[in-house]
């Protein structure tokens, strides 16, 4: 093997450095990316995104039901069945007490404190919502969306108003 490399010495270094430029041919020349930058569109960005400046903002898109007032929710029920003669049975806790809203499962302290700030602050409050007033304050819960409907807070807050603590452990599970 000695002998050959001596005897063809200078065809192993010529196919040697034609080995180093196929590879650099092939590896670095092919690499340049060419980046060719026009100044004359320099305003081009600007009215690309002229349709999202001059769209209307996500919240006015919403249309959100009136909020009911604080402390009237289920008003009208009590209203309509005064007006009926149907005698009306006052309710166990007033809605200006304020109750644990944690208390109802799937509702934890974030929900609790977001709840406080729109003013709901009882049992009797949430569990005298109708679907308009849920979609109200679903809208304002943010990622907790769904949430309202999913756990049935007004049904565990009408068994959490009466104080019926047996049958909302039959019905939700322990407190």
């Amino acid at each position: 093997m000695a002998e050959l490399v001596q005897q063809n010495w200078i065809y192993l270094v010529i196919a040697l450095v034609v080995g180093l430029l196929v590879a650099w041919w092939i590896f670095g020349a092919n690499r340049r990316t060419r980046v060719e930058i026009s100044r004359r569109d320099e305003e081009a960005p600007a009215k690309r995104n002229q349709a999202l400046i001059d769209a209307p903002p996500a919240s006015a898109v919403v249309d959100t039901p009136p909020p009911t007032p604080m402390g009237l929710a289920g008003v009208g029920e009590a209203v309509q069945a005064s007006a009926e003669g149907i005698p009306v049975e006052p309710t166990p806790r007033e809605a200006t007490e304020g109750d644990d809203l944690t208390r109802i499962k799937g509702l934890g302290p974030r929900l609790a404190q977001t709840l406080r700030e729109l003013g709901v602050t009882s049992f009797t409050q949430i569990s005298a919502w109708d679907d308009a007033e849920i979609d109200r304050i679903d809208l304002q819960l943010g990622r907790f969306q769904g949430r309202i409907r999913r756990d049935d807070w007004p049904g565990q807050a009408k068994l959490l108003a009466a104080g019926d603590t047996a049958g909302y452990e039959a019905k939700f599970g322990r407190l």
